[in-house]
Order: structure tokens, then sequence, then C-alpha cells
């Protein structure tokens, strides 16, 4: 679907990901358009999904949330009972900001924040009665070096 982002495209979403509160007005001279070619390109990367939603990202620490864990999950099950069982487990929980599917050696990671280290002894004692999991490794982040959310969407990626 990248292939469909033209230079005009790329330039608004570069300029939504940094601020979507910017008025359409605003939006328009910094990408070197008007506002109606503008919108209409906004509402046509809505409905193909390019667009996914407009959030506030939120400082964690301000709001209780200052502890990030990383989990790193090996199972000894890779059957699809398991796996439901497992990603219903992790879904329903907020703390749960991310989790991936990984190759090599471990099987999931998860990003988690809570408010302190007994937070995260209660999630992840509850995880662990919720499914069965082989091996848990959790890694405290003691600082944040780089939190991005905005993809880096610059020239269109060359195809080698």
């Amino acid at each position: 679907m990248s292939d469909a982002l033209d230079g005009l495209d790329r330039k608004i979403l570069s300029e939504l990901q940094r601020d979507t509160t910017q008025s359409l007005e605003d939006l328009a001279e910094k990408v070197g358009s008007s506002k109606t070619p503008v919108w209409t390109r906004i509402r046509k990367l809505r409905e193909r999904g390019v667009i996914r939603a407009q959030v506030a990202l939120l400082d964690p620490a301000h709001v209780g949330l200052g502890c990030c864990f990383y989990v790193l999950i090996r199972t000894a099950r890779h059957d699809p009972e398991w796996t439901e069982q497992f990603l219903q487990a992790i879904r329903r929980r907020p703390e749960v900001q991310e989790a991936h599917r990984l190759a090599g050696d471990i099987d999931y990671i998860a990003k988690v924040r809570v408010a302190d280290p007994q937070a995260y002894d209660a999630f992840y004692r509850s995880l662990v009665a919720d499914v069965s999991i082989f091996n848990v490794t959790s890694l405290l982040s003691m600082e944040e070096l780089v939190s991005r959310t905005a993809l880096p969407l610059g020239e269109k990626p060359s195809s080698r």
C-alpha cells in the first residue's frame, strides 16, 4: 500500500503525525497545497485505513504509570487453543501497551506500563494464573532514551 502514497500524501501524513490539532489552513500551507485537496486526501487516507486514529499522547509519569517493563515470554505450547488463550489474556490487560510474536528463542515480547514494581508483580501473577507460560523474563526500563510514534515517511522507500 505504501506505493500508493505520493509526495503530497507523505507530507500530509508527516505533518499530522507531528501535530494532528493544527488547523486545515495551517496544514495546507505547510504542505504547499490548498485546503480542499488536503482535506480530500485526509478523508481518502482515513477510508483506506492509512490513518487509523487521531489520539492524544500522554506522559506516562504524569498519569502515574512511570514504570515500563519489557516482558519476554517463552512457551512450551504452540497449539491454537493455547495461542487463543494467551492472546485473550494479554489483550484484556490494559497494562500491555504492545505485544509481538517473535522469531528466535523468545516467543513473545510485551511492553507493560504500570505504576511501580508491585503493580507489575500483580500483573505478572494475574497473567500466569490465566495462561500456562514456560518462562518469563521481565526487564525494567531504567530510562527511556527514544520514544517515537511518528513513522519515517521521508522519501518513498526504494525497492532494491
